[in-house]
């Protein structure tokens, strides 16, 4: 897709909303898939559906401990005495037919016997040696489940596009399956840039700060099943930053930086995509993460993250993330899902921009409640290590004062 080049002019910046739209847009599934065993599909998106190849479950069984009865033998009211003639286990059915009058014991999960059509739970139930006294008002079929109730043969058991989760390796063992077709890694290029990073493991130099970045990505592309390919710090200088550019954008999917991107002398990457490739905005209306290039060179997608550690995550996530996901083959949420909850402290805020404060949400007295981080600079990676929540704050609100109902987005399933 070709992007509009005029959204890189600097009087134009996105809401978020805009941003996350421009770039859902924009991105296409990358195609490719491989069979892999069934374990191993964990959190990879099917390349194509699961289909059932029998009926789960594959006969009518018990759903509780009691009796398989015939609905006909029982009245409407008051007791009837029945016969019990033999015992259906899970695994280990009953051979013979329930006939007028008869029951039969049985277990949960049991093949329901033929002639019988309905489960009486043995709690209702008065036993006296080979009688049972049942009473009435049974509904025909009570407490059966019926062959295919989970999935019919030739149904759909899981689609094309869902990331493999507990539940999904559950039901596809279900089926017998020992090994599903999922897409193909991402491949996910990414390097930090400034002359003033240093590589964890040696001593600081004056003015040097560690590289944060570079493992705060990792983490959060590692737990996408994104195939990693990690290019390290890139100094301030045009040739070498074009270089990277060039062997990221020629050996994968997506190219992710972290700085570069704001109106600082030194800041490169967005002229450099500009003149490599295309760019389709570089500025949102959100703090922290304000300078942010979206673009594409080659056939490369190109996400020119800030710096600042607490910018690479809220960008990371509000806009990042569901690209990734799009590209392996699933269909993000239009929107994060939010929920209110009461603000406890107060919050300073000017109105224009969209702001994603770290929080902590707790519950108290039944109440939802929310506390912002006392240190909410773009700096302190600490304040999101300790929250579990953005208190999402819309460029039409300003200051919050204690007490106000505030929307957040919780971290579970997010971060």
């Amino acid at each position: 897709m070709s992007l509009d080049p005029g959204c890189a002019a600097p009087r134009q910046t996105l809401t978020v909303p805009e941003a996350r739209r421009t770039i859902l847009d924009a991105v296409a599934p990358v195609g490719g898939h491989e069979c892999v065993a069934l374990r191993a599909s964990l959190g990879r998106p099917l390349a194509r559906d699961v289909i059932a190849p029998c009926n789960v479950p594959a006969h009518d069984n018990s759903a509780m401990d009691g009796y398989a009865v015939r609905a006909e033998d029982l009245p409407a009211d008051g007791e009837v005495s029945l016969q019990v003639v033999g015992t259906a286990y899970a695994g280990r059915g009953f051979s013979g037919i329930v006939g007028r009058g008869q029951a039969v014991r049985i277990m949960t999960g049991g093949v329901m016997p033929m002639g019988a059509d309905s489960v009486v739970v043995q709690e209702v139930v008065g036993v006296d040696g080979e009688r049972i006294t049942v009473p009435g008002g049974l509904r025909l079929g009570q407490n059966v489940r019926r062959a295919g109730e989970d999935l019919a043969e030739g149904g759909v058991a899981i689609p094309r596009g869902k990331r493999m989760g507990p539940a999904e390796l559950g039901l596809a063992a279900s089926l017998g399956l020992a090994e599903v077709a999922v897409t193909r890694c991402l491949r996910v290029a990414f390097f930090s840039t400034g002359d003033e990073l240093a590589s964890v493991g040696r001593p600081l130099a004056p003015g040097e700060v560690y590289d944060s970045n570079r493992y705060t990505l990792h983490g959060a592309l590692a737990r996408l099943g994104c195939e990693l390919i990690d290019m390290g710090v890139v100094p301030d200088r045009p040739d070498e930053l074009e270089a990277a550019f060039l062997t990221a954008a020629g050996s994968a999917d997506v190219v992710l930086t972290t700085g570069g991107v704001s109106v600082g002398e030194a800041d490169f990457i967005r002229d450099l995509m500009q003149r490599l490739g295309e760019v389709g905005f570089w500025k949102i209306d959100i703090k922290p993460g304000r300078p942010m290039a979206f673009g594409r060179i080659g056939k490369a997608w190109m996400f020119g993250l800030p710096g600042n550690p607490v910018a690479v995550m809220v960008t990371f996530y509000q806009f990042v993330q569901d690209a990734l996901l799009k590209l392996s083959g699933v269909d993000p949420l239009p929107e994060r899902p939010l929920m209110p909850a009461v603000c406890v402290a107060p919050v300073r805020k000017l109105a224009g921009r969209c702001e994603f404060l770290r929080g902590r949400l707790f519950a108290e007295d039944g109440v939802w409640k929310v506390k912002p981080a006392s240190a909410q600079g773009s700096g302190v990676l600490r304040s999101l290590s300790e929250a579990n929540c953005f208190i999402v704050i819309d460029e039409t609100r300003g200051d919050v004062t204690a007490g106000e109902t505030v929307p957040v987005q919780l971290f579970e399933g997010l971060i």
